[in-house]
């Protein structure tokens, strides 16, 4: 066995991005929640999620200034 082999078993836990709980407030998935990666810190602008008919829905973000470990999303469409 080499080396590499097990080196995805060996990657330590500090190295996953850290994420936001994105809230849906509206659209078909309002009321619902996902853990969203941040993007240079913040909240990703947009996020694609998967409703429960197995479509896409884009949502926006809802306001650019938001505080906390959760941010409000909008409906935009499904893709």
């Amino acid at each position: 066995m080499s080396e590499f082999e097990n080196f995805s078993e060996a990657t330590p836990d500090a190295e996953i991005a850290p994420t936001v709980t994105a809230r849906f407030a509206d659209g078909p998935l309002a009321g619902s929640s996902i853990e969203a990666e941040l993007v240079e810190g913040r909240p990703p602008k947009t996020i694609d999620a998967l409703a429960h008919d197995g479509s896409t829905c884009r949502y926006c973000l809802a306001g650019w200034v938001q505080s906390g470990r959760s941010a409000a999303y909008t409906f935009l469409y499904r893709v």
